[in-house]
């Protein structure tokens, strides 16, 4: 299974009410960054892979940029968490390459967990509009989680 994870793009400071911090809007920079990562991504993936968005709307706005449909997931809301996260991928048996698109802390404690970091209470950082494409393959003894790309907003 792949399972792909795209932070939102750049949206500015968050917001102290979590309410109004839902309907925060992309910057202009973040529209930029969604843009070329979307490219990116739309190269790469392929035409089944499912893609799940949380329901804030710099995560809907950043996700669009890919001009593909997808499935809006209030699991993916940045008051979610990892298992979540993980359930509404269906990882690590989903037939489909998955693609998330969603919020930190959530995806860098997903990435620490997935990767057998030492501290898995510490999200990785994940720079705001990057993809981490990770490929898990069924080995003998359990599932192997290997990191395949990780794309920046600058470079993609």
């Amino acid at each position: 299974m792949d399972l792909i994870i795209w932070r939102h793009a750049h949206a500015g400071d968050p917001l102290d009410d979590p309410v109004a911090d839902m309907a925060r809007p992309l910057s202009s920079k973040g529209e930029r960054q969604a843009v070329r990562v979307a490219d990116w991504l739309n190269k790469h993936l392929t035409d089944s892979t499912r893609v799940l968005v949380s329901p804030a709307l710099r995560a809907q706005q950043t996700a669009r940029a890919l001009g593909r449909a997808f499935k809006t997931v209030e699991a993916l809301s940045p008051a979610h968490g990892v298992d979540d996260l993980l359930a509404a991928a269906r990882f690590p048996r989903s037939r489909e390459a998955v693609l998330v698109v969603g919020h930190n802390p959530t995806l860098g404690l997903a990435l620490a967990r997935l990767l057998e970091a030492a501290d898995t209470t510490q999200p990785w950082v994940i720079k705001k509009g990057s993809v981490w494409w990770l490929r898990t393959r069924d080995r003998e003894g359990g599932d192997q989680v290997t990191l395949h790309a990780v794309i920046g907003p600058d470079n993609a």
